[in-house]
């Protein structure tokens, strides 16, 4: 097993993954019906996130009431494609296609100097337009399918991939959702793939964050429970790998919070103005 290649992953990344599974259906469940949903909807990529995240809300929901959009730009590879469609078959939903291109195109018409970059944020956004609107024509809730890694990384696109409301994998890290995946099913090309965002071609997620998952995720853990950076390197990692580690956390906590309120009087919402169900466990 992949988990099994970092120095120490097994013992601070292993789960009791039937018990993960029962919690985390029972949250997708408890979530939407305190909301008023009793469907769910989720943006397929062909990656093991959203495979993983549809698994579970299948499992949550059943899959009548689960609905998948694969949101593909002109640029996507084609095995995302392919991959979307092996997923929705395996967990028995039926996938909606809705090609992205003519919005993200139209958009970049207009902006001569669009960078490969900030086009992959455009398609992001994009994606979410048409995850949201197509929420309301069903009456279904968007689940998020961002891992544990990426938020920590600030490994997403603001208010594009991170936007849906309730998020089963949020806290999972990349390895612990390789391993999840594999106790649910999914298939094994899409578990076994390198994780790329799919947003420029070429790209991968472990050649831009400079650091391997496997590696990244064990030094997270460590990191969050406040080991010393002398305790991490013994455990056999590099003063490169835990200097990338720790500046992508440090300097991306803006972008797991809610917008900063200039606050002007003693009732501004989301720090004075709370309700008895804003505390709810």
């Amino acid at each position: 097993m992949r988990i099994l290649e970092a120095p120490k992953a097994q013992e601070v990344l292993e789960l009791n993954w039937p018990l993960v599974v029962d919690f985390l259906t029972r949250f997708i469940r408890e979530e939407l019906s305190w909301r008023g949903y009793e469907k769910a909807i989720v943006a397929v990529s062909g990656g093991v996130d959203s495979a993983t995240t549809l698994a579970l809300a299948v499992r949550a929901l059943g899959a009548e009431r689960v609905h998948a959009l694969f949101l593909p730009h002109r640029e996507s590879s084609p095995t995302s494609r392919e991959h979307a469609y092996l997923v929705a078959e395996t967990f028995g939903v039926a996938l909606e296609e809705v090609d992205i291109t003519p919005m993200v195109e139209a958009y970049a018409a207009l902006t001569p100097d669009l960078t490969p970059h900030r086009k992959g944020n455009v398609m992001a956004r994009a994606r979410m337009i048409v995850l949201f609107d197509k929420s309301q024509a069903y009456g279904a809730l968007p689940l998020g399918t961002g891992n544990k890694t990426e938020r920590l990384f600030g490994y997403f696109t603001w208010h594009g991939d991170d936007t849906p409301p309730v998020n089963p994998l949020g806290d999972l890290y990349k390895t612990q959702v390789w391993r999840l995946a594999e106790h649910l099913g999914v298939p094994e090309a899409v578990v076994k793939k390198p994780p790329t965002a799919d947003l420029i071609p070429g790209q991968t997620d472990e050649a831009d964050l400079g650091v391997r998952y496997l590696r990244a995720d064990v030094i997270l853990e460590h990191y969050l429970k406040g080991y010393s950076d002398q305790y991490i390197l013994g455990l056999g990692f590099t003063e490169e790998e835990l200097r990338r580690v720790k500046e992508r956390v440090n300097r991306t906590h803006w972008k797991r919070a809610l917008p900063t309120v200039a606050l002007l009087s003693s009732t501004g919402v989301g720090e004075f103005y709370l309700r008895p169900l804003d505390y709810r466990p």
